[in-house]
């Protein structure tokens, strides 16, 4: 039986091991120092900007096309074999047009869905002021919007838990609170490459066939230690969450609001989510959260829908996203010099939106090779 050890818990790791655990045939351990989406996976705001995106070619669009397809069956999966609910707003993205916008460039680009199956509404501005009564027109930088009825939006940490239990069901064994302390390889004789064949944690030594990278930030310490270092940086993102006495607009219809990076993602009872900043590290690499930033984020949420200035904030938090230096985001090939260690990283800002298309690239090479 070949046996698949996954380093990492978050959204990415979780993922592929679920759609791992569908295969009859394999061992799969899921290796973690920490509980599941402790990293960046439990700061994320789970917005899943696919079809609004203008990315319409090439392994950008395809990553984002094969997750959104593939979220539509993997939700009811989860949520049959689990048990567990997983919040997802199914009623959109709207994201606001400013005045230095191109219409045409978003015109061009509901083109292209629509051959592609999927829509987009370019909104004017007296068609935002009717149908979405929250948003701000006395900011004369807002000429529209672009509504996206097929985005979506997820939450993270119980998208993940789902994850985890789920490969639990199915026969995944979960190692968490477990730190790598070696991994263990030989030279191949027939190549210049070497073949992994031992992981060794606090709890016990395992014996692999095959080992998937999928630590985020953690990825360059392992990488290091295998002489192949991955170049990950964290960006850091903070977020708040505030309450209202009622929901902004129509009850009824609260798709996520976004505009100038700044994202606005209705909860439950009134409740919303706003953020988030992006801090990059300082000259000598370190990363410290500017409470002055998310303040800025948090009024520009205000300029946008007016409302919020009154809101309740209920609690504030951070994390460090995982992005690769010199090469795209995210990672997802072979570790050079190794002939059975595989990347899953440094998604940076779009691990929850690109995590099933993630998996199923793990699943497919796995497959292969």
């Amino acid at each position: 039986m070949t046996h698949i050890a996954i380093i990492g818990a978050g959204i990415i790791g979780a993922a592929i091991a679920y759609e791992l655990s569908l295969i009859k045939g394999l061992k799969i351990t899921l290796i973690d120092e920490k509980i599941p989406a402790s990293g960046a996976t439990g700061a994320a705001l789970g917005v899943l900007m696919a079809i609004i995106s203008h990315k319409t070619k090439g392994r950008g669009w395809k990553l984002r096309q094969t997750s959104l397809q593939r979220y539509e069956s993997l939700i009811p999966e989860l949520e049959t074999l689990t048990g567990e609910i997983i919040p997802v707003n199914r009623q959109g993205i709207l994201m606001l047009r400013f005045a230095e916008d191109s219409l045409e460039g978003w015109e061009k680009l509901r083109h292209i869905r629509q051959s592609q199956g999927y829509e987009l509404a370019i909104l004017d501005r007296q068609q935002l002021g009717q149908q979405y009564p929250q948003i701000n027109l006395n900011n004369n930088r807002i000429m529209g919007a672009i509504y996206s009825p097929q985005d979506r939006q997820i939450h993270p940490t119980l998208l993940t838990q789902a994850l985890v239990k789920g490969a639990s069901i199915n026969g995944v064994n979960c190692q968490f609170g477990v730190k790598v302390q070696n991994i263990l390889s030989t030279a191949l004789n027939d190549s210049k490459k070497r073949h992994c064949y031992q992981i060794q944690t606090t709890e016990s030594n395992l014996d692999i066939d095959k080992l998937v990278i999928a630590a985020g930030l953690g990825s360059t310490p392992l990488t290091e230690a295998l002489s192949q270092k991955l170049d990950i940086r964290p960006v850091l993102g903070q977020a708040l969450q505030v309450r209202l006495d009622q929901p902004l607009g129509n009850v009824a219809f609260q798709p996520v609001i976004t505009g100038d990076d700044v994202h606005i993602v209705p909860q439950n009872k009134g409740e919303y989510w706003i953020g988030a900043t992006v801090e990059f590290p300082n000259t000598i690499g370190e990363i410290i959260s500017q409470p002055e930033l998310l303040e800025k984020v948090r009024q520009q949420a205000i300029n946008f829908c007016p409302e919020l200035e009154k809101a309740e904030i209920i609690q504030t938090w951070f994390g460090k996203r995982p992005r690769p230096e010199g090469e795209p985001a995210p990672i997802i090939r072979e570790l050079p010099g190794y002939d059975n260690i595989i990347l899953a990283t440094g998604h940076y800002r779009n691990g929850i939106l690109l995590a099933p298309a993630t998996a199923l690239a793990i699943r497919d090479h796995l497959l292969k090779n």
